[in-house]
């Protein structure tokens, strides 16, 4: 236990289950997006339109992104997480591909999308924000997804957001990296306590917010009262098919 525990630092959307790495998942989105560009080549600008759109919000170190992609596996749609937006939004040759292919499909629309968002004063104040902000909108734009983290559901269009609160205490949250990690319970809450920091300065610096309020969700969910992942999935997978008429079998 010493060895995991003098090492081991989480990392969000980390669980049992292997995934393909964040750069190796935005590199292939923006291989996809660079082929829907060539084929759509000539033809006129068209409306960006979004498919019907699941955005998980969380306390990190909860499980999001396990239950997220439960949820996927039931309606076939990709999960995006925060380590994929991240490393988009801060490799410049991503970034800058990503908003480049945007801007030719839809131009003009970021700023018109962004001021929807936030009103007619909103701006971007970061290149980081900028490239953020256009990759959520192409990935969404481009396949039906559910996105994990990083406040997506403030930036699409709320009609077409199921938006999901996935809270828990922090004694959950640090047994939960005890079991996952091996580690000892006081590097757990210290890991704990440190990405809530990150998160906090995170909203801070991007959305001017200090924290989500409960009134941004359509469901909120204390993992506490419901640990079990594939439940809290079957609430969520409930509440999609609920609010955008879907069938039980609903998928692409």
């Amino acid at each position: 236990m010493g060895e995991h525990a003098s090492g081991s630092k989480y990392i969000p959307g980390t669980y049992a289950k292997y995934r393909p790495s964040a750069p190796e998942m935005a590199s292939r989105y923006i291989r996809e997006w660079d082929e829907k560009r060539i084929e759509k080549r000539g033809e006129e600008p068209e409306l960006v339109e979004f498919s019907p759109t699941i955005c998980i919000s969380r306390k990190l170190a909860v499980g999001a992104v396990e239950i997220a992609d439960i949820v996927a596996e039931k309606i076939g749609y990709r999960v995006v997480d925060q380590q994929i937006l991240q490393h988009i939004a801060t490799q410049a040759r991503l970034s800058e591909k990503a908003v480049a292919i945007f801007d030719e499909r839809y131009p003009g629309k970021l700023c018109e999308l962004v001021t929807l968002a936030f009103g007619e004063k909103a701006f971007i104040k970061s290149d980081y924000t900028k490239h953020l902000f256009s990759s959520v909108y192409a990935i969404a734009a481009f396949g039906p997804t559910i996105f994990v983290g990083r406040g997506v559901h403030l930036l699409l269009p709320r009609e077409k957001v199921l938006a999901v609160r996935i809270i828990s205490s922090v004694q959950f949250r640090v047994q939960r990296l005890v079991s996952l990690m091996n580690i000892s319970k006081e590097e757990a809450a210290k890991q704990v306590r440190e990405l809530d920091r990150q998160q906090t300065a995170f909203f801070k610096e991007v959305y001017n917010k200090k924290d989500a309020s409960q009134y941004e969700f359509d469901l909120v969910i204390n993992c506490d009262y419901i640990k079990e992942p594939r439940f809290v999935a079957e609430i969520i997978l409930s509440a999609f098919r609920e609010k955008f008429g879907l069938p039980e079998t609903g998928g692409r």
